[in-house]
């Protein structure tokens, strides 16, 4: 790479960024953005594993351990909240130190409640210390927020919802894989040893924090912007897609933590029975949301994302009428279906973010790299703050279920209740991005309706 397109370095500091240049981007940025997605990825699903550790510990607590099912969810809502609330300050944290140094912190970060679990996984520790290493999870739920936050600066409007929902579902990923890892612990050596999928974990995450150190980059146009923050926690846009976040993000973190001890509780099923099945739903899922982000590039991700609640509206019934007849294998088609429809809604909501706000800059007399580089301003601000709330529908998935299960035995009223929360988030999604209303929204209703093509973003 040579003259103006040549991205200056200072160490692993990269001082010069321009992804919407295409010789830029053609003469090495891609090359380097995509190494750097490829680390990020590797980190945040070591991340997630670490973060839905508990939906895994709890299969592992038998009738010694003397917690009943709802002390479990609470245990998996806990893990839930603390991630969620950290993913604020880690969306900061990139700006603040770097992507690729911030990576490194995280990745090590996870340590500690990964030895913790070592330490207390055994029956007789109280109840109170088993909340606490619970909680010490949560840092595992940042990671997703920082990495988000990092690959959105390294990639053009163009790429984003494919590399944002690569990177997502990547690291989605480590939900079921740790999953997987329990059920082969539980199947081999019995539910008696947590300690040994909990050791395995400690190398992989050293490696992750190894690799970002030696492979990744920090971007030093990227910083934080404080006047951007006020902004997008100003902007009607970021709350509304928090909500719709929470709708795609929240139930598949919600459902994926959930999930084994609903089998065990609403169905009767064993620790090995559980986990030979709750893996099934998170790994569709992760795999299908840059399928998510693809067609949100080519259709709309306004269009995708209200079509995944209509799905997920259908869906929930099944598992109500499922839940009615006390039918397992209508039940698991069901649950899988809204794993799979959640994972593709997570891509196209997250795609619409960067979308919303180029469209904003477009309405107001922007254009070219001006709206392109307000669209990146506000979406970075606003992602972590999203993606947070969010995340936060997943502690209230587990909280609705332990109510449910605690005063009914059973979790009807639950799949009710979200039954009703998916008709109001298609009716939002409709009625703010898909009727083109008359106020600045026209203009991301506009963007939504149409394929993404240079220079403007489909929402």
């Amino acid at each position: 790479m040579t003259g103006t397109t040549a991205p200056r370095k200072r160490g692993r500091w990269i001082e010069q960024w321009d992804p919407e240049d295409e010789t830029f981007w053609k003469e090495g940025g891609e090359r380097i953005a995509r190494r750097n997605l490829l680390y990020s990825v590797l980190s945040e699903h070591i991340g997630f594993s670490i973060w839905s550790l508990w939906s895994v510990m709890v299969l592992f607590m038998g009738p010694e351990y003397g917690i009943d099912p709802a002390g479990k969810f609470f245990l998996i809502a806990t893990a839930t909240c603390v991630g969620a609330f950290v993913r604020v300050p880690y969306t900061f944290a990139v700006a603040r130190f770097g992507g690729r140094n911030w990576t490194v912190v995280s990745a090590l970060l996870l340590l500690a409640p990964t030895v913790a679990a070592i330490v207390v996984m055994e029956p007789g520790t109280s109840y109170g210390t088993f909340l606490l290493v619970a909680a010490l999870t949560g840092v595992g739920g940042g990671n997703f927020a920082s990495s988000m936050t990092n690959i959105n600066a390294f990639f053009p409007l163009r790429k984003k919802g494919w590399a944002l929902g690569l990177n997502a579902g990547g690291g989605n990923i480590g939900v079921p894989v740790v999953q997987l890892a329990g059920l082969l612990v539980i199947a081999t050596a019995g539910a008696g040893h947590p300690r040994l999928l909990l050791g395995a974990y400690i190398p992989l995450v050293v490696l992750a924090a190894v690799l970002a150190a030696v492979r990744m980059d920090n971007l030093a146009p990227v910083r934080n912007d404080t006047g951007a923050v006020r902004e997008a926690l100003g902007d009607a846009h970021t709350w509304i897609m928090s909500f719709l976040y929470v709708g795609t993000f929240g139930s598949f973190i919600g459902y994926s933590f959930a999930f084994g001890l609903v089998l065990q509780t609403e169905f009767g099923r064993t620790p090995l029975q559980a986990a030979s099945l709750t893996f099934i739903g998170p790994l569709l899922g992760s795999l299908i949301r840059p399928v998510g982000g693809a067609l949100a590039d080519r259709y709309g991700g306004a269009r995708i994302t209200l079509g995944t609640f209509v799905a997920m509206a259908a869906a929930t019934g099944v598992v109500v009428f499922a839940s009615q007849r006390a039918s397992l294998p209508v039940f698991l088609v069901g649950f899988v279906a809204l794993f799979v429809l959640s994972g593709l809604g997570n891509g196209s909501t997250y795609k619409m973010i960067p979308g919303i706000f180029q469209a904003k800059a477009l309405a107001r007399g922007m254009s070219g790299e001006a709206a392109a580089a307000y669209g990146r301003r506000l979406s970075g601000a606003s992602m972590g703050l999203i993606g947070a709330v969010g995340a936060l529908g997943g502690l209230g998935i587990n909280l609705v279920f332990r109510e449910a299960f605690r005063t009914s035995g059973s979790g009807m009223t639950a799949f009710v209740t979200f039954l009703g929360f998916y008709a109001l988030c298609c009716a939002v999604t409709w009625a703010v991005y898909l009727r083109r209303p008359a106020a600045v929204t026209a203009e991301a209703s506009e963007a939504s309706d149409a394929p993404a093509k240079p220079q403007l973003t489909s929402v």
